[in-house]
């Protein structure tokens, strides 16, 4: 598993943006849209849309953290 950083461009509310995430952050922002039937860039739209002003790569790790958390505990686990 690498943990190389990897930026990559998305169009979010109209605009293109560049996000820096490291490779495992990636992985789970596309299992966590498939597992929700959105693509990645959808997923990234809504994170985006509730940030406030934190760092939108900040946003997603976040996002994503507490998303783990909340299937950690939930009794069946997912």
């Amino acid at each position: 598993m690498g943990s190389g950083i990897l930026k990559r461009s998305v169009s979010i509310a109209g605009h293109r943006t560049s996000i820096s995430l490291e490779e495992p952050f990636w992985d789970a922002l596309r299992e966590l849209a498939a597992r929700n039937a959105l693509s990645v860039q959808s997923l990234i739209g809504r994170i985006d849309a509730e940030r406030g002003e934190q760092n939108l790569s900040s946003a997603i790790r976040v996002f994503l953290l507490k998303s783990l958390q909340e299937d950690v505990s939930r009794p069946d686990g997912h």
